[in-house]
């Protein structure tokens, strides 16, 4: 209903010509070029390339940053010598990284991996420290008890019992590294959707930016309700934090 009625009000204000439709496009000039951009495949390819760069980064994030995690969570020298520049750091903007990228890398693909691994790292391994954090102390106490030790302690005990924040974590990684790609595909000529954006800016067609405006928040929200939002109520049920529907 909320949208109905944006959508609305945004066609009115369009029909009134309050302003030149090269500075404010109406809906359906919007939906007109998003239809083209399917049609000619420009659309599905930017995407598909945009979701092979943010794997890529996703998964070496999650790679660095969940062990990161864990070891500050368990041991405390790692807590006072990384959790400071951990947690520093993660106040610095993604796009903040732009420019140390193309120093280091150059106009590249692995400029573009770097902004998705920085925009996203730091948040997976402050959320599985907090994961770890909440675990019962008296598991914990259980498994020294029996000697579990090692792996065996990460891998059945340490991991499972911090799952609810690692997957709080995962969710706000794969937010932050979408938003930390857009802004790398910027940076040149990617055949991405960040590229697609930077196409309409550049013919002066602001119906191209809306419309791949509204591709990313499309990806982003099905990405988010199809993946994260279930494994999340999930992991919750099974572990007691959310009644099952």
């Amino acid at each position: 209903m909320l949208l109905a009625s944006l959508l609305a009000s945004w066609a009115l204000v369009a029909k009134a010509g309050l302003w030149p439709p090269q500075v404010f496009p109406a809906p359906w000039e919007v939906a007109d070029s998003l239809w083209a951009m399917l049609a000619d495949g420009r659309l599905g390819s930017a995407t598909g390339a945009s979701l092979k760069r943010l794997i890529l980064g996703y998964c070496l994030s999650v790679a660095i940053g969940v062990p990161i995690g864990l070891g500050i969570a368990r041991y405390r020298v790692l807590s006072r010598l990384i959790k400071p520049v951990v947690v520093s750091l993660q106040a610095l903007p993604s796009i903040c990284w732009l420019p140390l990228a193309v120093l280091w890398f150059g106009l590249s693909e692995s400029a573009i991996i770097f902004m998705v691994v920085m925009g996203s790292v730091l948040s997976v391994a402050i959320s599985t420290e907090d994961g770890v954090h909440s675990i019962q102390p008296q598991l914990l106490q259980v498994a020294g008890t029996l000697g579990i030790r090692g792996v065996r302690f990460v891998a059945g005990v340490l991991i499972p019992g911090a799952m609810p924040g690692i997957v709080t974590g995962l969710k706000l990684g794969w937010s932050f590294a979408w938003r930390a790609l857009m802004a790398g595909e910027l940076l040149y000529v990617s055949g991405g959707l960040g590229q697609l954006l930077a196409a309409g800016r550049q013919a002066l067609d602001p119906a191209q930016v809306i419309a791949v405006m509204a591709a990313i928040i499309t990806v982003g929200v099905v990405m988010d309700r199809a993946l994260f939002r279930t494994l999340e109520q999930g992991i919750r049920r099974r572990w007691g934090l959310q009644l099952a529907t």
